[in-house]
């Protein structure tokens, strides 16, 4: 029996993971395992949740140019030193596409969903917006939105990587514990691009029906439990004041575009 063909990206995935789980176990390194599984289990989930809130068609697009675009924008990081800064990746996120390895990539889509979700519910208290309801300037304000709150996971994100696990090699410090302030304009910058080039291929589409309350909070919950790591084991130490309020304030705001959403459906609206 041949499988629906909208399981099909997901059946190609597979051997990808495998692939990428053996490389991380034969490493012998218990972290590299432990980044390559978790970042496999955040991608699949968000993928799974756009499945169901965008439809499968713009999930695979969304997951095309999230995915095409971070790998872009990094592999030119590393080897130009554009965007971020010059920088080199360690083997410590195992398997590797070029220079970038395969995981980072991934994290630019979950990142990006998860921003894509909560910039929509801030502004318009709906995970999805509808069909012509912004032009150009309201498009760009909302990729802007969504690229400042995938930054602000980076903000305690990225000295715990680098300084404390190693994932990739600064060659210049910078004034943020260590990181350039580059990097943070090259994080905002890249989210920006992929979140507009998606908003724009979907700006004419037609919802899809309306999505089940827990596929909508799955992003949010991952993006959450970024901030309550970073919380607990943020390392320089001072990020564990910073995550709560950078990446917080943006939840509680979207948690609140949820309930509008929620409550509003509830009544018909």
């Amino acid at each position: 029996m041949r499988p629906h063909p909208s399981r099909l990206p997901l059946l190609m995935f597979l051997p990808l993971a495998v692939a990428m789980l053996a490389t991380a176990w034969q490493s012998h390194n218990p972290v590299t395992l432990a980044i390559v599984a978790a970042s496999l289990l955040m991608f699949a989930a968000c993928w799974a949740s756009a499945s169901q809130v965008l439809g499968h068609g713009p999930a695979l697009r969304f997951v095309a140019v999230a995915c095409g675009l971070g790998w872009l924008a990094e592999q030119l990081g590393s080897t130009l030193g554009w965007f971020f800064g010059d920088y080199t990746y360690t083997p410590l996120l195992g398997l590797r596409l070029g220079d970038v390895p395969l995981v980072i990539p991934m994290m630019w889509f979950a990142l990006t969903y998860a921003g894509f979700i909560m910039a929509n519910l801030i502004v318009w208290q709906r995970p999805v917006t509808m069909a012509g309801s912004h032009g150009l300037p309201g498009l760009l304000f909302l990729a802007l939105l969504g690229g400042m709150i995938v930054t602000a996971f980076d903000l305690g994100a990225d000295p715990y990587l680098v300084f404390h696990l190693h994932a990739w090699d600064m060659l210049k410090k910078g004034s943020w514990f260590g990181e350039t302030m580059q990097g943070f304009v090259g994080w905002v910058f890249v989210s920006f691009v992929i979140l507009s080039v998606f908003r724009w291929n979907q700006r004419s589409r037609p919802e899809v029906a309306a999505p089940h309350p827990l596929m909508v909070l799955l992003p949010m919950g991952i993006y959450a439990s970024g901030m309550v790591f970073q919380m607990i084991w943020g390392v320089p130490v001072e990020t564990r004041a910073i995550a709560p309020f950078a990446m917080g304030i943006p939840l509680l705001c979207a948690l609140a575009g949820f309930w509008r959403w929620r409550h509003d459906s509830s009544e018909g609206l």
